[in-house]
C-alpha cells in the first residue's frame, strides 16, 4: 500500500485529492496538511512514501517543505502540486530534488500514475507542465543551453542515450523497458548509470536534459 500525505491550505482541494487517491486500491491517504510545516512532522510521523504538496501555503511554503523533507525523511517522495503561473517554482523545486510535479487541473488518472510512479522510485513529468517548463526556458541562452546538453550526453552510449530519450518523455522505468524490451531492472541499472555519468541528482534533471538535447519526443 502506498502511503501518502496530502498538503495544501484549502481543504476542499485536499478533499477533492484524497477522493481521486483512495479511489485506487493501492494507495491510502494517511494524513493531511495544511501547510508545510505539518507536511514534513506528518510525513515524519507516519513514514509515508510519497507528500503531494502544493507550492503556496502559510507557514512554511512546498518548496521550503520540499528542502526539509529531504533531510527529515529523505524514504519520502515529494511531488509539486502546481498551476501554469508558477514556473519559477517549479524549476526551483526540480533542482531540489522533487519527484516531479503536475499540474492542479490534472485528470483523476494522472494524478493517481503520479503517486504510483513517485512510489516506485520514478519521476513524473506531467506532458503540458513539462512543456511550459521547457518553453519558459527558452530566449536568448537557448543556444548555448542546447549545445552544453549535447557535449553532457555526448558521454553516453548509444544504449544510454536511447533510455535517456525516454526519460525525456516521462516514461516509467517499467515503460521504457517495454519500449526497448529489456527488464526493468536493467532499465533501472542504466538510469543510475546515467545519473552518475551526467552529474544529475535526479530522473527529472536528467530528462530536461534529455530535451535540451534534442533526444526524444
Amino acid at each position: 500500500m502506498i502511503r501518502v500525505i496530502v498538503a495544501d491550505d484549502e481543504p476542499l482541494i485536499r478533499a477533492g485529492i484524497k477522493m481521486i487517491l483512495t479511489s485506487a486500491d493501492d494507495i491510502e491517504v494517511v494524513a493531511e496538511a495544511a501547510n508545510g510545516r505539518e507536511a514534513v512532522e506528518l510525513a515524519r510521523r507516519h513514514r509515508a512514501d510519497v507528500a503531494l504538496l502544493d507550492i503556496r501555503m502559510p507557514v512554511m511554503d512546498g518548496l521550503t517543505a520540499l528542502g526539509e523533507l529531504g533531510r527529515a525523511v529523505p524514504g519520502t517522495r515529494a511531488l509539486i502540486l502546481t498551476t501554469f503561473g508558477e514556473r519559477d517554482n517549479v524549476l526551483r523545486a526540480l533542482r531540489q530534488g522533487g519527484a516531479g510535479f503536475l499540474l492542479k487541473d490534472s485528470a483523476p488518472s494522472e494524478l493517481i500514475g503520479a503517486v504510483r510512479a513517485a512510489a516506485a522510485g520514478d519521476a513524473y513529468l506531467s506532458p503540458a507542465a513539462t512543456r511550459h517548463v521547457v518553453d519558459s526556458l527558452a530566449g536568448g541562452a537557448a543556444a548555448t543551453r542546447a549545445e552544453e546538453a549535447r557535449q553532457r550526453v555526448a558521454v553516453l552510449g548509444d544504449r544510454e542515450r536511447e533510455v535517456l530519450a525516454l526519460l525525456g518523455e516521462g516514461l516509467s522505468n517499467a515503460d521504457a523497458g517495454r519500449r526497448l524490451h529489456m527488464s526493468e531492472a536493467t532499465v533501472k541499472t542504466y538510469v543510475s548509470r546515467i545519473l552518475a555519468k551526467l552529474a544529475c541528482d535526479n530522473r527529472v534533471q536528467a530528462a530536461l536534459l534529455a530535451r535540451d538535447a534534442g533526444l526524444g519526443s
